[in-house]
């Protein structure tokens, strides 16, 4: 069966913004919860990450009712992101 998937892009406010469509639509955050831009481990060479950027969403992930799954991150200027408006259609092939 297939399915699309929305992908959004926020320059800082995915998390206001996905507490909002989930006050609107209910639900839970899925695939392993909310990942925050923290949760990366630091390796050597890594550039030290700003303070204001930490707690940032790398990948946050709603079902909306009928399946569809809305996906987004926060992608701040400070790490070399450019948010263009615009949607990504994601689509995933299952096999049953």
């Amino acid at each position: 069966m297939a399915r699309t998937s929305t992908y959004v892009n926020f320059k800082r406010n995915s998390w206001e913004a996905f507490t909002f469509y989930r006050s609107i639509f209910g639900g839970d955050f899925t695939g392993g919860g909310v990942a925050r831009f923290s949760d990366i481990p630091a390796t050597d060479g890594m550039p030290a990450m700003a303070e204001e950027d930490k707690n940032l969403i790398m990948h946050i992930e709603l079902v909306l009712p009928g399946g569809h799954i809305l996906m987004g991150s926060d992608a701040p200027e400070s790490m070399g992101f450019n948010v263009n408006s615009g949607i990504i259609s994601l689509l995933i092939l299952n096999r049953i």
